[in-house]
């Protein structure tokens, strides 16, 4: 009886992780239609006139692991004085052309309406070292 009050005490102890399962892993089928990021990461954004008004940088995911969005620059030069927006993943067309076998990217916005939405600043934990 003591031993049995003794093991019941010290699992009790134990923190409660350590009786946590592992979560299984699942495994995907993925579709011709899914995206991969690293397919649109450094494709150029275009407007509804064909101008080139920034560059896809970052896809944004929100707390549930969903994708939310993009990263899209816009302005600068050799990394100087490029503006960075966060954009609702809605409001870019991101497709795969077969004929000319590359990723494209629209949205209806202005080179002008993008460097005057509010600024995306990599910082804290967008900033944290990936390794």
């Amino acid at each position: 009886m003591r031993k049995s009050i003794i093991v019941l005490a010290a699992l009790a102890a134990l923190p409660t992780a350590a009786f946590a399962q592992a979560q299984m892993t699942h495994f995907l089928a993925m579709q011709n239609n899914d995206m991969l990021s690293s397919n649109v990461v450094g494709v150029d954004v275009y407007d509804n006139a064909n101008h080139d008004i920034g560059t896809i940088k970052d896809v944004a995911f929100d707390g549930s692991k969903m994708m939310k969005g993009y990263i899209v620059s816009v302005g600068g030069f050799l990394g100087m004085g490029t503006h960075y927006v966060a954009v609702d993943a809605d409001s870019v067309k991101v497709k795969y052309d077969t004929a000319d076998k590359k990723w494209h990217a629209n949205m209806n916005a202005t080179k002008d309406e993008l460097k005057s939405a509010p600024e995306f600043k990599y910082e804290g934990e967008w900033n944290a070292s990936k390794s």
